[in-house]
């Protein structure tokens, strides 16, 4: 079978979307595992619900991403997004199982990759997320790496985020984004952040100040033929930070937890996230909040830019 002639994925549409498609309005993406991995319920449900109203208030429309029962949804309604944000046994799907929880007609969260594949399915272009995956610590050994590193490279959606995880190997996940040659634009900083902490140490490879600017970089790209993403860093709120020096206590005791119990795998983040909610006594969730927001709204200033 050729590329051409490939059978067509029904994608279900929720009404808002639909609309904003019809009317050409600017669109944000958003994932799912935020929702079902990120937080219990009903905390989950009132962050899923704020960062939908945040881009909403800035002129877009949000389009949360998931597969449910086997449908590639883009877009909630109200309904849905309670129900998933309850909902227990949920897939976490990246590129490589997102095919296999429609096929299996399954209910799966989208990862950052997972859902870059799925907003550009739809012609969506911009997409606010957390944090992305990267190179982990003592990669050198275990190889692991995220997908989202690869999907940045050949997807082209713009992801907003607050940097790489701090848990990660920062400089090495930097220096894969060069080689596969993902432009890393800091806003308003010169300095790369660090999901809860506005700085990594690390000088941030670009740097620009306005969404409009990020808006004409991404369109000087597509005039020259330029595809593959873009990673957008949006450093954390001042006010919500925990400085890079204080997490890195956490994060050390984290990383020897889990060597410990011999984490590993797709299990490696969440446990060392839980850790680290646990020994910041639940600073650190605050303050992933907090990022999300800033992201998701300056995800909806570059949408309305683009469009």
């Amino acid at each position: 079978m050729t590329k051409h002639n490939l059978p067509q994925l029904p994608l279900a549409y929720s009404k808002e979307v639909s609309d904003a498609k019809a009317r050409g309005a600017p669109i944000v993406a958003l994932e799912s595992t935020i929702i079902t991995h990120g937080m219990p319920y009903p905390g989950n449900l009132a962050m899923a619900r704020s960062v939908e109203d945040i881009i909403r208030h800035a002129g877009a429309v949000p389009a949360t991403i998931a597969v449910i029962d086997g449908t590639l949804h883009i877009g909630l309604d109200a309904d849905q997004i309670e129900k998933l944000a309850q909902a227990t046994n949920v897939m976490k799907v990246s590129r490589a199982d997102l095919a296999f929880a429609i096929a299996e007609r399954r209910t799966g969260a989208t990862t950052v990759a997972a859902t870059m594949i799925a907003a550009a399915r739809a012609g969506i272009s911009v997409f606010a997320t957390g944090g992305i995956g990267g190179v982990h610590r003592g990669a050198e050994e275990s190889f692991d790496i995220s997908a989202d590193l690869e999907e940045l490279a050949r997807t082209g959606v713009l992801v907003v985020c607050a940097g790489a995880k701090a848990i990660l190997d920062i400089p090495k996940t930097l220096e894969v984004l060069e080689t596969r040659g993902v432009p890393v634009v800091t806003f308003g900083s010169e300095d790369f952040p660090a999901f809860w902490s506005r700085v990594s140490g690390l000088k941030s490879p670009l740097t620009l100040s306005s969404p409009e600017a990020i808006a004409n970089f991404q369109r000087t790209r597509e005039s020259l033929g330029i595809d593959g993403g873009m990673l957008i860093a949006n450093p954390v709120p001042e006010e919500f930070e925990i400085p890079r020096e204080e997490m890195e206590i956490y994060i050390g005791r984290a990383l020897a937890s889990a060597e410990r119990e011999e984490i590993a795998g797709k299990a490696v983040t969440p446990f060392l996230l839980d850790n680290i909610f646990h020994l910041t006594a639940g600073r650190s969730l605050k303050t992933n909040i907090a990022l999300v927001e800033n992201n998701a709204r300056l995800a909806a200033e570059i949408a309305v830019a683009l469009g």
